[in-house]
């Protein structure tokens, strides 16, 4: 006969079994990002020596062609550049135009965003002239056609000034949801900052800017881009990182663009790109993925990305000498496009 004691152990046992029997079945983890990457796409034009890399590419797909922004650096500074190409083939032989020559005008310009605002059927390029700069158009295809820059803010505000009193903000970004439009920023000092405006008052009334997310400089460093994930409730930000193998791109991701933004799981410091996973056909051309933007599945304000589809990233690409050494302006950048070659966290999400 079985005393008490066994009795409520094998009882106990009992529950137990149950209990694992009758558990959910563990959340499988999505694999982690991996990428093959072209050749260099686009060049600095061979009739213009004084340039010496094409850097910060934005890109939209509109008409059947691929509209591309870049900056343009060399012995002259920083300035922008525009081309335009049908297939990915044809980007290698497609002119670039300098925007300098528009009413963008001469100058620092860089770091540009490109997107098509329909509430006011106007196409906007957001970039830095310092502080954060617009300028719209009505035909994305004709770079003469930009209006003249104006500023979002009358002012820097006072959280981005740094002890000298300048302000330390770059890389600005743009994206609406229904009500808001969004600025994103990064600030080279590990800082991730965000304000917004009604959607019916943009391109004015931002708020004052607040920090969204803090790390160590190197680990949330700049280049910021924020998508809509198509089908989803969920948003994805990339900003890119400095490690041992160059420069990369983590990922995070919101169920709102207010945050908070969590670290995408899956690999070591929640990586999106970079040389770890990134694969080249031939030549090993770059050093890192750096300043780039995703592909996205439409053209409006909203930058929604299709988690259906191969994400696919264009990116700039360091392509140095070996033994060479180069003032900053004069770094070898290179556009190059990045495929991805299987599942992910984004693929996943696909609701098909």
């Amino acid at each position: 006969m079985r005393n008490r004691k066994t009795t409520l152990m094998l009882n106990a046992l009992g529950l137990a079994l149950a209990t694992f029997a009758h558990a959910a079945p563990p959340v499988p983890t999505a694999p982690p990002f991996a990428w093959k990457s072209s050749a260099p796409l686009v060049r600095p034009p061979a009739d213009a020596p004084h340039i010496l890399g094409v850097k910060d590419p934005t890109i939209v797909h509109h008409d059947g062609r691929y509209h591309v922004f870049m900056t343009t650096a060399g012995k002259g500074g920083w300035h922008m550049a525009y081309t335009s190409f049908a297939r990915w083939e044809d980007a290698p032989q497609a002119p670039l135009f300098m925007l300098d020559k528009s009413p963008i005008g001469p100058g620092y310009r860089a770091a540009p965003q490109v997107f098509y605002f329909a509430p006011q059927k106007l196409w906007y390029l957001i970039f830095q002239g310092g502080d954060p700069l617009y300028s719209t158009t009505t035909d994305i295809s004709d770079p003469k056609s930009w209006t003249a820059p104006k500023p979002f803010y009358a002012a820097a505000p006072d959280i981005v000034k740094v002890d000298n009193g300048k302000a330390a903000w770059l890389d600005f970004w743009i994206i609406c949801d229904d009500s808001k439009c969004h600025l994103f920023f990064t600030d080279d000092h590990g800082s991730f900052y965000r304000a917004e405006t009604p959607i019916e008052r943009f391109p004015q009334g931002f708020s004052t800017p607040v920090v969204v997310l803090k790390e160590k400089r190197e680990d949330l460093f700049e280049a910021s881009n924020t998508y809509k994930i198509a089908g989803t409730n969920q948003y994805l930000t990339l900003v890119e990182a400095m490690g041992p193998g160059g420069r990369y791109f983590r990922a995070w991701t919101a169920d709102r663009l207010e945050g908070p933004w969590k670290p995408m799981p899956g690999a070591p410091m929640n990586l999106f790109a970079g040389a770890q996973n990134v694969r080249f056909q031939g030549r090993v051309w770059s050093e890192g993925v750096s300043h780039g933007e995703l592909v996205r599945a439409g053209i409006d304000q909203t930058l929604a990305i299709d988690p259906c589809k191969p994400l696919r990233f264009l990116y700039q690409g360091l392509d140095m000498l070996p033994g060479k050494k180069y003032e900053y302006i004069e770094l070898p950048y290179r556009l190059g496009l990045i495929t991805a070659t299987g599942p992910n966290p984004i693929s996943t999400l696909c609701k098909k």
